[in-house]
């Protein structure tokens, strides 16, 4: 009799964990259909996990650009911190270039700049020659720079996610563009314009130090290599954060045609040349953009060379609006390419079994009396 209500208690008690267990395992299954779906939704897009974070970067920075100047490690996380997430990456993508990859990527990278540089130079010195400097609005200094220099931190994201470590580290002789360097050359000659070669050495440092630890030690490039991917956000956000919308507005519809024109004549040749040199096409489709760095470079030449200082102001608006369209355009005709290489891998890849199947069927023919 004494042992009776315990022996009911602990049945009780058996019964409300075993009731507590069954609500807890209802709710979590519950919470889990209603999660939300953010990663996989972005992936949804080509190259999203960059694309999608630089478009809420530039959409804050146009509609509410104070929101995240702040200070301290929020505003680090802005637009302010975009050369350091862009210096992690390229110290990353370094780490994944070894010996035996690295005269392939340098032979496909060269080959993209000089005919990217070579088309924008030969459009740029026709205008100046045979129109006076200036079509449609458009000076021979707006469509030498928007056309010279590709945007590195989009490409890299680019190519990072729809291409392969090949296709990334093909921006490193790419980033010569980098800058005022070429167009100074072009437009006033080497005797007239002081390049700083250090600016020049800190784009490749990262690259370079990356590149000699991924060669020393396997297991630090497979860790590098391996997180590569949580970067891309933050490169994309920040670079995001350095763009405003409002200056398509500002540079009229003569600067969205520049975009376009940089986008499909940049796109085109430089698609054609990757292909040459054993490419996918890939880089080349991701090389079709104006770069960020650009819009200053109108006032770097009109300060090497006075002459230029009057339509410095129209053409910095005007690489502006082309950075913005390509921003938008670039990662859609990548997106175009790398749907168009897939589909043929696949075809590839059904095409032997086939061409196989027709060689048993001739061997055994052939070896019938």
């Amino acid at each position: 009799m004494a042992h009776g209500p315990i022996g009911l208690g602990q049945s009780d008690r058996d019964k409300r964990v075993l009731d507590m267990r069954r609500r807890d395992l209802f709710v979590r299954e519950l919470g889990a259909g209603r999660a939300m779906k953010i990663y996989k939704f972005i992936n949804k897009f080509p190259g999203g996990l960059m694309v999608v974070p630089m478009f809420i970067g530039m959409i804050i920075n146009t509609f509410f650009p104070t929101l995240l100047k702040i200070g301290g490690y929020t505003e680090a996380l802005s637009g302010a911190g975009y050369n350091t997430v862009l210096g992690m990456y390229l110290f990353t993508v370094g780490t994944k270039m070894t010996l035996r990859t690295a005269p392939r990527m340098l032979r496909r990278g060269f080959g993209i700049m000089f005919v990217k540089v070579g088309v924008a130079t030969l459009i740029a010195l026709s205008v100046a020659k045979f129109f006076g400097g200036d079509v449609f609005g458009l000076s021979t200094l707006a469509i030498l720079v928007a056309m010279s220099d590709t945007n590195g931190g989009m490409f890299m994201a680019l190519t990072s996610a729809m291409g392969d470590k090949e296709d990334v580290g093909t921006y490193v002789p790419q980033s010569i563009e980098t800058g005022p360097f070429l167009t100074m050359l072009i437009l006033v000659g080497a005797g007239l314009a002081t390049i700083p070669w250090l600016t020049m050495v800190s784009v490749i440092a990262p690259i370079f130090v990356g590149a000699i630890l991924g060669n020393l030690d396997e297991d630090l490039r497979d860790f590098f290599g391996s997180h590569e991917a949580i970067i891309v956000p933050f490169m994309g956000f920040t670079l995001g954060q350095n763009i405003n919308l409002g200056n398509v507005v500002a540079a009229g519809p003569i600067g969205i045609v520049l975009g376009l024109f940089v986008l499909v004549v940049s796109g085109f040749c430089c698609i054609v040349a990757d292909k040459l040199l054993g490419g996918s096409g890939i880089a080349g489709a991701a090389a079709s953009s104006t770069a960020g760095n650009s819009t200053a470079v109108p006032r770097a030449i009109a300060l090497a060379d006075p002459t230029y200082a009057a339509i410095a102001p129209i053409a910095t608006v005007q690489v502006t609006a082309s950075l913005i369209v390509t921003a938008v355009l670039t990662p859609l005709l990548t997106a175009w390419m790398y749907r168009k290489v897939q589909k043929e891998k696949a075809e590839s890849l059904e095409a032997p079994p086939i061409a196989v199947e027709g060689a048993v069927a001739v061997e055994s023919a052939a070896g019938k009396p």
